[in-house]
């Protein structure tokens, strides 16, 4: 297999990590509302489920021009807002692991990050703007069908089922979070007790498989549907026939499809367990800001935890 090269320091963003935030423009409001963004299939063009390379582009510059930067799911449920004074938090999920999201393409015998895949952007935009961290949740599929399974497996859209570990581990080195969604996108609605707990632990096994000890905080529901029995998508157990060992699981936060932006965590209204997200599509995100203006959440400077 050829060798990853040392993408972090490759793109330049060690060398910009002294530039300076622009000076707080708005007054503190720690009771205001968070934007979660909903991402799935980053692509040439936009439809449904799919979000233009153009339109993420757009969308990183808009949030970044309004006085947004980006903290994951894990900083939003601990009520750990990092972010400078004056600025906003915003929070970026992307669902299901599809290689447009995180693609490598191999020059000369070694692999790098495509330019034009989600990650890629990414990076390409924090080498840029060095108060843009690598901070989102990537709300993994072990083994989904169409190359939905850990950004890319058999040779589909040029990813290679050896390149799938290494994206999990760069992903968990650079900040961003690893988020689980079933091994394979399953209804949760339609499974027995013990066909959830299977669905979802066996996932956390395969993420663990690629990052040894991470631990998962974050789950995702597959079509925004709910199991029969809610708890079992917040905690529970499976054993693995083959090894008798038990896989336990106990997440600290849920993210749902579709909703309002999400409650400040001081609120004491605001449940990690239900998180809301807004889907982006099309130019809605604009829109979305613009009603979301008067009751942003503003930080302060302080970084409490829950």
């Amino acid at each position: 297999m050829p060798r990853v090269a040392v993408l972090a320091v490759a793109l330049g963003l060690a060398s910009v990590a002294h530039a300076q935030t622009p000076a707080p423009a708005r007054s503190p409001r720690p009771l205001g509302r968070i934007p979660v963004l909903e991402y799935h299939l980053i692509a040439d063009q936009d439809s449904r489920w799919g979000r233009s390379r153009d339109g993420l582009r757009r969308d990183l510059e808009l949030l970044y021009e309004r006085g947004y930067r980006p903290i994951t799911v894990a900083q939003l449920s601990d009520g750990h807002i990092d972010v400078p004074a004056g600025m906003s938090p915003v929070v970026f999920t992307f669902d299901d692991a599809s290689p447009g999201q995180f693609r490598y393409v191999e020059r000369g015998g070694k692999l790098e990050i495509d330019p034009t895949s989600g990650v890629g952007i990414w990076l390409d935009f924090s080498k840029r703007h060095p108060d843009w961290p690598p901070r989102a949740t990537f709300c993994l599929l072990p083994a989904a069908n169409a190359g939905h399974a850990f950004f890319g497996d058999r040779g589909i859209d040029g990813q290679q089922t050896a390149w799938r570990f290494p994206k999990l581990k760069f992903l968990a080195e650079q900040g961003f979070e690893l988020c689980a969604h079933t091994l394979w996108h399953a209804n949760l609605s339609t499974l027995s007790d013990a066909g959830v707990q299977e669905q979802i632990a066996r996932s956390l096994v395969a993420i663990d498989s690629a990052v040894p000890g991470y631990r998962v905080r974050t789950f995702a529901l597959p079509l925004g549907i709910w199991p029969k029995n809610r708890e079992l998508a917040h905690q529970g157990t499976w054993r693995d026939p083959k090894s008798g060992k038990t896989v336990a699981y106990r997440f600290d936060a849920i993210l749902e499809v579709s909703g309002p932006p999400a409650r400040s965590p001081r609120d004491p209204g605001f449940d990690a367990l239900r998180l809301p997200r807004i889907q982006v599509v099309g130019d809605n995100l604009a829109r979305e800001l613009d009603r979301l203006d008067k009751d942003r959440y503003v930080s302060d400077g302080t970084r409490p935890g829950r």
